[in-house]
């Protein structure tokens, strides 16, 4: 949980909340949940608090982690925290076709700050420079849109291949460290899980058609279906664009699934029916990992698709 979303407002349920963290990282989750359910006491309508608890509940192996959960929803029905995601988890609820933009924008918001180092040098992150090698041949890029990205790592990648280079994510810090690295032409807030006419990536002077080249970098396993994003992906690309993205591999299932680190994985088959049905034709894949995960590596596929000329 983003700590700048901690605080109860109140001192003692906060000094309790400390006191239950420590406890949690020492292992004695049935401590913290107690300290965390006197906090609670104070302060009835902490929806972090009530997600705190589901957390120590979850991980303690205790009754009523759901319970927990469900009250979040009830205080923050946005879902900034993503109790949905930790429902379906215990199998306490279906599992969303996405999860809460509200709670994917916080999530990237908090992380922003130490996000290249937290996923270049502590886990190992090596999408953007491998789906870099895989449009390598195709390029130079007339014009380069990059979906989620970040604070720039794909940017990096291919801003000397692309002659205009565009950026759109979810997160206004992302956006923020992206300009800092002035590697962008434009860089927008967007968000993939809307329709064309909402997403924010079509305004005056950004019109359909207009890129040979989209990007999704480590973006489509925070979606889930992926309905929304090939019609948005179609309407950006010129005729014969490319689309070069990633998903974590759910190898043989259908469709997609919820991992326990509440990202999706995708199976290369329902990536090959969605490609089929919006008129994007396979040019390369190459099945790799992308990532560690608690120390194991994280097995993905990169997939390089042609739009119809």
């Amino acid at each position: 949980m983003p700590p700048s979303q901690f605080s109860s407002g109140d001192v003692i349920a906060d000094r309790r909340a400390d006191y239950a963290r420590m406890l949690a990282e020492g292992g004695d989750f049935e401590a913290a949940a107690e300290l965390i359910e006197q906090a609670l006491e104070i302060v009835p309508g902490w929806a972090a608090g009530w997600f705190r608890l589901g957390e120590y509940r979850e991980k303690g192996g205790l009754a009523a982690a759901a319970q927990a959960y469900r009250q979040v929803l009830v205080l923050e029905p946005s879902d900034v925290f993503g109790a949905s995601l930790k429902l379906a988890l215990l199998g306490a609820g279906s599992v969303p076709d996405r999860p809460p933009s509200r709670y994917v924008e916080g999530l990237f918001d908090d992380y922003a700050a130490k996000f290249d180092t937290a996923l270049v040098e502590k886990l190992d992150y090596s999408v953007p420079g491998k789906l870099a090698a895989l449009v390598a041949a195709y390029g130079p890029f007339s014009n380069v849109v990059d979906l989620g990205c970040g604070t720039g790592l794909f940017g990096a990648e291919i801003r000397d291949r692309a002659e205009r280079l565009e950026g759109f994510d979810l997160s206004l810090n992302m956006l923020a460290k992206a300009r800092e690295k002035d590697l962008y032409d434009h860089l927008g807030q967007a968000d993939l899980s809307l329709s064309v006419e909402k997403s924010g990536l079509f305004s005056e002077g950004l019109g359909h058609g207009r890129a040979d080249l989209v990007s999704a970098a480590d973006v489509l396993m925070y979606l889930g279906s992926l309905e929304t994003v090939f019609p948005l992906v179609t309407a950006l690309l010129k005729p014969s664009g490319l689309f070069a993205f990633s998903v974590e591999d759910a190898g043989e299932d259908e469709t997609f699934r919820l991992r326990d680190s509440l990202r999706y994985a995708h199976s290369e088959l329902y990536v090959a029916a969605l490609c089929a049905r919006h008129g994007l034709t396979p040019v390369e894949s190459e099945n790799t990992v992308i990532r560690m995960d608690a120390g194991k590596p994280v097995r993905g596929i990169l997939f390089l698709s042609r739009k119809a000329g």
